[in-house]
């Protein structure tokens, strides 16, 4: 059934259950008219809750903030299972009424006189849930970690073969090197055979006209 006096916000009652620790939870009620309403409201365990404002008058196109506290629980549950439940009547009250025009009357069921209920069950809520990760975050995350390591491991195989480049054209190099030095060592060595060769045939020649000179 649609309310038509007031709107109610939540549906349920949320709260955080915590041992040893007093929570609370909020409600809003809302005067959808253009009357005075008066509201009050109940609980199936008012020694377990207190409950801030029990009642009042709102005015029109007017809202309340009532506010629901649940005293310390003393110990753990197993599960956050809860049976308790919340009733807010409504009612039309005259123009211009304030709490002194309060009565428990208002809320008696009379011929024409129209009396609107809500209820509202409490929920347990975990005090301080854990955050949980999306597994798609998760999903998306791995590719790009395995890419980072192709990245890595490309970069770590460009540096190797960099690397062996390097000492293959340092070894070249020094082969080359090694070569051109032999190269000229044995074109000096040769070229020195030749000149000693020719320098003891012109000195033969010339030590055999000196003799032939001095026999005549």
């Amino acid at each position: 059934m649609s309310s038509t006096l007031l709107r109610v916000s939540p549906s349920e009652l949320k709260i955080p259950y915590e041992v040893k620790r007093q929570r609370s939870c909020c409600m809003q009620l809302i005067n959808k008219t253009d009357k005075y309403v008066a509201f009050k409201v109940k609980t199936t365990n008012p020694r377990k809750y207190s409950v801030r404002h029990t009642c009042g008058i709102l005015l029109p196109r007017s809202s309340c903030s009532v506010t629901v506290t649940m005293q310390a629980p003393k110990e753990m549950q197993l599960d956050y299972h809860c049976k308790d439940k919340f009733l807010v009547q409504s009612a039309v009250a005259r123009d211009g009424a304030t709490m002194r025009d309060f009565v428990p009357e208002l809320f008696t069921r009379a011929p024409g006189r129209l009396i609107e209920e809500f209820k509202l069950r409490v929920v347990y809520i975990a005090a301080n849930p854990p955050s949980p990760v999306p597994e798609e975050a998760e999903e998306e995350d791995a590719p790009a970690a395995l890419e980072e390591m192709g990245c890595v491991a490309k970069k770590s195989s460009a540096f190797d073969a960099e690397s062996r480049l390097r000492s293959e054209d340092n070894s070249g190099l020094k082969l080359s090197c090694t070569e051109e030095l032999l190269s000229e060592a044995r074109s000096s060595q040769q070229g020195f055979s030749v000149m000693f060769v020719l320098f003891v045939f012109m000195s033969s020649v010339f030590i055999g006209h000196l003799m032939k000179h001095i026999k005549v």
